[in-house]
């Protein structure tokens, strides 16, 4: 018999709507009182995924909705947070796939959905933002169904309920031209397509951990479905990291279920129900819970492997130490040690070095958030310009390779895809919409997209879009892909930067510092003009005399430095540049300060 439970995941591609929707379920559920203030995107609940308007990390919640308790799952849209997608979806017995109503599939969409099909889940397509100007409902259904199809989808997943809506305005209909309404239909497929595994909760206990969260009042909180049998507070139970696991004793303190936003302590949960267990120091991600009288460890969860690696250092500039509360390498080590545990999709290793430290990630993105989180944590470090992992295939090396969709307006196209056939990639597809808009589809090596997302804004005035998402490994492409085309400028003194040497050097290239910025030796402080590197003075103020001069002085007019975030400042460094990561500043470097060690290196190299 069928419980009054369902555990399902919304999964999307970044930006289709998925946290948004949330809110509505959340809303219309009553899970808050009417005179309760909300906050938008209420499940994006870091300061730096409100910032971004990005999920990084998935969320659970629980609603109530004609007596059935539904535990729902918000996932990352973005292909760098993959691996959060990848250890949830174990957890769940139905997605909704949501698909906007104007881009339609997406790469990352493809992602997600590849994972749910392979696990046998069968979606629901909910199409999102009906209401939208330029909708193309038909087109957004063919192409979803194409993408399944694809994806090697069985007769049963290809035959999916599809549920149209709009979770800005909080409305879902069984018809395309709905535009009023509630998200009672949505409730209803969830309640009517969404499956209950035959969980046993007669059988001993094995419940998995997916997700760890973490209390600084009772320690490690594992967050997991529980596969068959009963966990109850107080209970003794065996841990095991994967069937050949080393059985590890443990005592359950509490267990808690989802209730809204929130959580509620209960005695007892039976096999099928998505819980939260605490007291047990030992877990981590793919741990079992067993009974210790039948200890049977489940597969550890498996996830893609990373592609990007970047060095993490101790900072060792002449500003070093002035604004971190976390400057050694120890406590660099403790951190990412401690990050790990957490984050499935990131890997570290120690270096021969033991003030470096290699940490690789699933993208760009996956590896600036850890460094954005850790800089407003208080700590302090340099990172080196982020390379691709190569693989070795049967005595062939081999390269990642990533699915990438570019929109933009007709008249940006030349110089996109000239940039882009300068970094290898391969065009798949092209498609106009025949209103001044054109879709892109390519396939192209990792190495190629390094950079590539600040000159693709520059190049499209910020009108284009872009996304991309692992495809597979492939032969490595020859010639170096991604390289910068200026050389910089390059500080010659410590010192505080001058308004008129800034002004005197705005000839020769674009600045990266203001007046009385702190500068030092071998700091980069602009873009050359030119494709070489120059070694310029900023502190230099003017020469005075005890002369009089009979007309006005020049007039010092500084042009606005460029903004120098972590994420340009990574993908803008070449292979002899660090970026300096403090809490209030983020710099670039040359890796040899000093002119002559400069010199001395690169012949060395030569």
């Amino acid at each position: 018999m069928s419980r009054a439970l369902r555990n399902v995941a919304i999964i999307a591609h970044v930006d289709h709507g998925k946290t948004t929707l949330v809110d509505q379920l959340l809303r219309q559920s009553g899970t808050f009182r009417s005179n309760e203030k909300m906050t938008e995107r209420v499940m994006d609940s870091s300061d730096l995924e409100r910032e971004r308007g990005i999920t990084i990390l998935s969320k659970n919640c629980a609603v109530e909705y004609d007596g059935t308790h539904i535990n729902i799952v918000d996932t990352p849209g973005h292909a760098d947070f993959g691996g959060e997608v990848e250890r949830v979806l174990s957890m769940v017995d139905g997605v909704l796939l949501l698909v906007d109503a104007v881009e339609g599939p997406m790469p990352q969409t493809r992602f997600v959905t590849k994972k749910a099909l392979a696990l046998g889940l069968k979606p629901i397509v909910v199409v999102n933002k009906v209401d939208r100007p330029g909708a193309r409902i038909d087109y957004v259904i063919n192409a979803t169904f194409e993408l399944f199809d694809k994806l090697g989808a069985t007769e049963e997943q290809l035959d999916f309920p599809v549920i149209y809506a709009s979770g800005l305005n909080g409305f879902s209909g069984m018809s395309p031209d709905v535009r009023t309404g509630t998200m009672r239909p949505l409730f209803d497929a969830i309640l009517q397509y969404v499956p209950m595994r035959d969980d046993d909760p007669e059988a001993p206990l094995q419940f998995q951990i997916s997700s760890i969260d973490y209390s600084t009042y009772v320690g490690k909180i594992g967050i997991g479905r529980i596969r068959q049998g009963r966990i109850k507070t107080g209970m003794d139970v065996v841990c095991l990291n994967g069937p050949d696991g080393v059985p590890v004793k443990g005592r359950v303190n509490q267990v808690l279920k989802f209730k809204g936003l929130e959580r509620e302590i209960v005695d007892s949960a039976i096999a099928g129900d998505i819980v939260l267990i605490n007291g047990i120091e030992d877990i981590a991600i793919g741990t079992t819970l067993c009974s210790p009288d039948s200890p049977v460890g489940l597969p550890l969860l498996k996830i893609d492997e990373p592609t990007l690696t970047m060095n993490f250092m101790v900072n060792t500039s002449p500003l070093a130490g002035r604004e971190g509360k976390f400057v050694t390498s120890r406590q660099l080590r403790e951190r990412l040690e401690r990050e790990i545990k957490s984050n499935m999709a990131l890997r570290f290793k120690e270096t021969d070095d033991d003030t470096v430290f290699e940490v690789s990630g699933r993208g760009e993105l996956h590896l600036t958030i850890l460094i954005e989180t850790m800089r407003r944590e208080g700590y302090e470090m340099a990172v080196s310009r982020p390379r691709v992992v190569f693989h070795e295939e049967n005595g062939v090396k081999t390269e990642p390779y990533e699915s990438l969709t570019i929109d933009l307006e007709d008249n940006t196209q030349g110089v996109v895809m000239e940039e882009l056939g300068r970094r290898k990639a391969e065009l798949l597809d092209m498609v106009s919409d025949g209103k001044g808009r054109t879709r892109l589809e390519y396939r192209v090596p990792a190495r190629g997209l390094i950079g590539f997302q600040g000159e693709f804004m520059t190049m499209t005035r910020g009108n284009g879009l872009m996304s991309h998402t692992f495809d597979a490994y492939g032969p490595v492409k020859d010639g170096l892909l991604g390289e910068r085309h200026n050389g910089v400028l390059i500080s010659q003194y410590d010192g505080e930067a001058v308004a008129y040497s800034i002004w005197k050097l705005q000839d020769r290239g674009r600045m990266f510092v203001s007046h009385n910025d702190p500068v030092y030796e071998g700091m980069v402080i602009g873009i050359h003009s030119r494709d070489n590197d120059l070694v310029v003075n900023p502190i230099r103020g003017k020469q005075l005399t005890n002369v009089r001069s009979s007309g006005t002085d020049e007039a010092v007019r500084l042009v606005t430095p460029v903004d120098c975030n972590l994420e340009y400042a990574v993908e803008f460094i070449s292979d002899d540049e660090l970026v300096e990561v403090t809490p209030k500043s983020i710099r670039i470097r040359k890796r040899y300060l000093s002119e002559n060690e400069r010199k001395r290196m690169s012949r060395s190299d030569a």
